[in-house]
């Protein structure tokens, strides 16, 4: 029903840049909250960005101040714009939507295939 594309990722220094892409098909994008989540070898699946459908934005203590995440609902598309990267932030990143209904319960989740960010000098 939604298909979510990730790209963007790839090799980088510590303290560089990137800007992660997601694109979902799908005209009723605008009403699907948004996610970025990473998961690093021998490590669990971690939140590291969250977006409502109304723009409201969530981060956790390990990236708050250094990502930023956005979104263009006339392009289908979701950002992750990372900074200041440490080679703590190497993972998967896998981009992630769902329909809020009530509280912190989610329905319709879709994941996208990830990609790989590296951050190593």
């Amino acid at each position: 029903q939604v298909q979510l594309v990730e790209s963007g990722g790839g090799l980088v220094q510590p303290g560089g840049s990137l800007r992660l892409s997601c694109a979902a098909s799908g005209r009723i994008f605008s009403i699907y909250a948004m996610a970025w989540y990473r998961q690093a070898p021998g490590k669990q699946r971690e939140l590291v960005a969250h977006i409502t459908s109304g723009g409201s934005q969530n981060y956790p203590d390990s990236v708050k101040g250094r990502f930023t995440i956005s979104r263009d609902n006339a392009k289908n598309t979701v950002y992750l714009q990372m900074a200041s990267l440490k080679p703590e932030d190497t993972a998967v990143y896998y981009c992630n939507a769902a329909v809020q209904v009530v509280g912190t319960v989610f329905v319709n989740e879709y994941w996208g295939q990830g990609t790989q960010v590296t951050v190593s000098s």
